[in-house]
């Protein structure tokens, strides 16, 4: 007999749904705003009118477009090479049998303990050796691939694809890599997708390294142009109305993302739930 779920359940899903969106509810607030409301207290409550004039103060102050074309391109191209390269690695490491494989597997899951931070300074020195520095190829270069894709596809793979099939595969003449294409990137698309979307938002959100490479150059991500709109004129005041304004512009393409693939990716976990 199924149990329909309680008032409980449904009070703790409202106070989870409710406080996931408070942020993006309170950035808008901040961003209709005046300069001076914003930093007043008790702070602003309830959205104000003001949000198309700071909106269009983003736009006159840095050159968001430029910026947002910046972003699509990085976080795309970072998003398909970790996709592709992560869902290679992780098959040999699920179902390819070779001597190191679990050392490998070992030293993946090691490395997920080492902040990326780290590698910061030494591949800014680099990278400037290489002529590469305030380039979007100096963002994408260092995130390619990343250890949680390959251990994230390579725990999806071990259960998605069961050994008989890549056997019968072989023994109808596939070679390596047609038994990956045809055989292991359809039964990974619905983890693909899901790692695509959040490797997508990472490199979109992502700040330090950006700033770090980028710093001095005309290429500009949205993250590092809205860094811009933080800085006070003398003896005055950050115009934190402004920066909310920008910061939630910059969000928008990111909804829109979720709206447009949101069911798709249900679908595809439920696809993935019932195989496995």
């Amino acid at each position: 007999m199924s149990r329909r779920p309680g008032f409980l359940v449904y009070g703790l899903l409202s106070a989870f749904v409710v406080g996931s969106a408070f942020p993006l509810y309170w950035s808008f607030v901040i961003g209709s705003v005046t300069k001076e409301r914003a930093i007043q207290s008790p702070p602003p409550l309830y959205p104000g009118g003001h949000f198309l004039d700071n909106a269009r103060r983003v736009f006159d102050q840095i050159d968001f477009w430029a910026a947002l074309g910046n972003s699509v391109v990085i976080s795309s191209v970072s998003a398909a090479s970790v996709v592709f390269f992560s869902t290679l690695a992780g098959y040999s490491l699920a179902k390819l049998r070779f001597r190191g494989a679990n050392l490998a597997m070992a030293f993946v899951v090691a490395t997920l303990a080492v902040p990326t931070q780290l590698a910061f300074v030494p591949l800014l020195k680099e990278f400037s050796n290489l002529g590469l520095a305030g380039t979007r190829t100096a963002v994408v270069l260092p995130f390619l691939v990343t250890a949680f894709g390959v251990f994230f596809m390579r725990q999806y793979l071990v259960d998605a694809i069961p050994d008989e099939l890549i056997e019968a595969a072989r023994i109808d003449g596939c070679t390596q890599l047609r038994t990956f294409w045809t055989v292991a990137v359809p039964a990974a698309r619905p983890a693909m997708a899901i790692l695509a979307l959040f490797t997508f938002m990472h490199t979109w959100t992502e700040f330090m390294w950006p700033l770090l490479i980028l710093q001095g150059s005309d290429v500009q991500t949205l993250q590092t142009a809205l860094d811009q709109l933080k800085i006070a004129p003398a003896g005055g005041i950050a115009d934190i109305a402004l920066l909310q304004a920008g910061t939630l512009l910059a969000t928008i393409p990111l909804l829109l993302l979720f709206i447009a693939t949101g069911r798709q990716l249900v679908a595809g976990i439920m696809q993935g739930a019932v195989k496995g």
